[in-house]
């Protein structure tokens, strides 16, 4: 695995209700939209949205068989069976801190597993998630600050330089995110015939 930004967490972090949803799905052994929507309190859209994007990364799948078109049933994926443990002690470090809107807004895991990867001044971050502006960049780093997930300090030089670093409830989720994604590209255990 390179040391450049993980697509894979940010394609998962992209949506909210990813990681609550898989978890969900995971608890239920399978579930179907309305019980999804009503369990979670996710607006349709949002939860709509996040079973396409699970769909996409493989976690999740349509119960082959089950019920009627219009109601599929949602099951787990081999990958997205292991990826739920780690995503449950991800969103129960959230928790136990008391950041889980800021820690599930769409970029601050992505930028929290940069930072935990070493990238910890602006421009390193913002070469690291191209795909981040640099105001969502600005404003996901204030939110983590605000949060207690990271601190800044200004380095004696001239000019002045900003670096980042985690916190120690910081490096717990950083740690978190990094299991998530590698319990997603562990291959999965081959069939003998």
């Amino acid at each position: 695995m390179g040391a450049g930004a993980s697509e894979f967490l940010i394609r998962l972090f992209h949506h909210r209700w990813a990681a609550a949803v898989s978890i969900e799905v995971a608890r239920g052994e399978g579930a179907r939209f309305a019980e999804l929507g009503h369990r979670l309190g996710a607006p349709a859209g949002s939860l709509r949205s996040s079973l396409a994007n699970l769909i996409e990364l493989g976690l999740i799948q349509r119960n082959p068989g089950y019920g009627h078109p219009l109601r599929p049933e949602y099951i787990l994926t081999r990958s997205g069976i292991r990826i739920v443990p780690p995503l449950e002690r991800l969103l129960s470090i959230l928790d136990a801190l008391k950041v889980r809107e800021i820690g599930l807004r769409k970029w601050s895991i992505p930028v929290i597993d940069a930072l935990g990867r070493g990238q910890n001044r602006f421009r390193d971050l913002s070469s690291d998630l191209p795909s981040i502006s640099p105001r969502a960049l600005a404003q996901t780093l204030k939110d983590l600050l605000a949060a207690g997930l990271i601190r800044r300090e200004v380095l004696p030089e001239f000019p002045p330089v900003s670096v980042y670093r985690l916190t120690t409830g910081g490096r717990r989720l950083a740690r978190a995110a990094r299991a998530a994604e590698q319990a997603a590209r562990a291959p999965s255990p081959s069939r003998r015939a």
